[in-house]
């Protein structure tokens, strides 16, 4: 579908108004802002909730006016192929928020986006900074302390308040008059299961990711790298993780270029998996993997120009999360860009398979990160939305 043929002006709200708009650009920003769609509907019926995301929040209880999640895109050049589409997008986006003037709007991670609709609503005096009656509140802070930490006064002066999910965050804030609150790690919320889990005598588990651009780029060095471990271990097996059927049908192409046969399984995300090593893309499911205690190695490539203007900007030693969070004692080798080549990754994959150090290391990990992110010393993420926003 083209992006630019599917932006129509968005609708009006079935409730005739609306409390809040979430905006969430990502699969799993769209999962993360449904559970707390889900909860504050639960608390409060009443609420009327719309938003600009994915299919979860439209499940959860929310009016979805465009699902963004279908045109997710990361990287320079990525996001220069889809400019006039993205212009299209904001324009009905502010329009739509300065016609029904939601109380609210909460936005969830995608700062390339998000962080521009909420200068475009403050340039058009309709933010409540900027002298309007609309609230900004952001939930999932953009990574600043990996590059940009600028744009943290730029945010303080277009935000009014902030929810973070590491609690090293808040700090990132301090100098600023933004309100920077810990709300715990979706993640690790209770009652919250990932699917995944450790099992020694499991598949491979191969993760891709959730974007169109990055699948195609890494989804056919893992397969090499599975066919290079099959020399070896003729008898193992791999289940990869798709989150739609449009990564599934991407998935399926390129995988009939390979003569992999029934080694390799697709599976939807929600059926999860146990498994005995895992190879994963750097994106959110390398955090659910270390969560889960199960060992293995991470690599990525991006378009060479993206990478490059990447190496200039972000100052962080890893590309993982469980990583940066762990540096010490990191749970993931990464393998990145020219690195990632198939015969290194399968001799990493036969050690994280076959060594019981390895195990050891990522159960231990899994546990530091737990009690890291837990939400026992954080805020509860709706309470700190309607005490904000002023919703109860």
């Amino acid at each position: 579908m083209s992006m630019v043929s599917a932006i129509d002006p968005f609708v009006a709200p079935i409730e005739g108004g609306v409390d809040i708009l979430v905006v969430a650009g990502e699969h799993s920003g769209d999962q993360h802002a449904a559970r707390m769609v889900r909860k504050l509907l639960a608390g409060n019926p009443s609420l009327r909730i719309c938003a600009i995301g994915g299919p979860e929040l439209e499940k959860a209880g929310a009016q979805l006016l465009f699902n963004l999640t279908e045109f997710s895109v990361v990287g320079f050049v990525e996001v220069l192929k889809h400019v006039k589409e993205f212009n299209a997008l904001m324009l009905h986006s502010v329009n739509w928020v300065a016609k029904y003037r939601p109380s609210c709007v909460c936005f969830v991670d995608y700062p390339g986006f998000n962080l521009r609709l909420a200068a475009r609503l403050a340039e058009a005096g309709i933010s409540r900074k900027a002298g309007g009656n609309v609230s900004l509140f952001y939930y999932i802070s953009p990574q600043i302390w990996a590059w940009k930490a600028g744009r943290r006064f730029k945010m303080a002066r277009l935000l009014d308040a902030m929810a973070v999910i590491f609690p090293f965050e808040v700090d990132s804030y301090a100098d600023t008059d933004l309100r920077a609150c810990f709300v715990g790690h979706p993640f690790v919320f209770k009652g919250r299961e990932s699917g995944l889990r450790y099992d020694s005598n499991g598949p491979l588990l191969i993760l891709p990711g959730s974007r169109v651009q990055a699948v195609s780029r890494i989804f056919p060095v893992m397969l090499c790298a599975f066919a290079e471990l099959l020399k070896t271990r003729p008898q193992e097996r791999a289940v990869v993780l798709y989150p739609d059927t449009r990564i599934k049908e991407l998935l399926e192409k390129i995988l009939a270029r390979h003569a992999l046969g029934s080694r390799v399984e697709l599976r939807a995300a929600e059926q999860g998996a146990a498994a005995k090593a895992c190879l994963i893309s750097s994106g959110t499911m390398s955090l659910n993997c270390a969560l889960a205690g199960i060992p293995g190695c991470i690599c990525y490539r991006a378009h060479p120009l993206t990478y490059y203007m990447g190496k200039m900007f972000i100052k962080v030693p890893y590309l993982g999360i469980a990583n940066l969070l762990l540096p010490d004692e990191p749970p993931y080798r990464e393998f990145i860009q020219g690195e990632a080549r198939a015969g290194v990754l399968a001799a990493d994959l036969l050690d994280a398979m076959d060594n019981p150090t390895r195990a050891a290391a990522s159960a231990a990990a899994a546990e530091k990160l737990r009690s890291a992110l837990s939400e026992n010393n954080a805020r509860d993420l709706c309470q700190w939305l309607v005490e904000v926003a002023h919703l109860a």
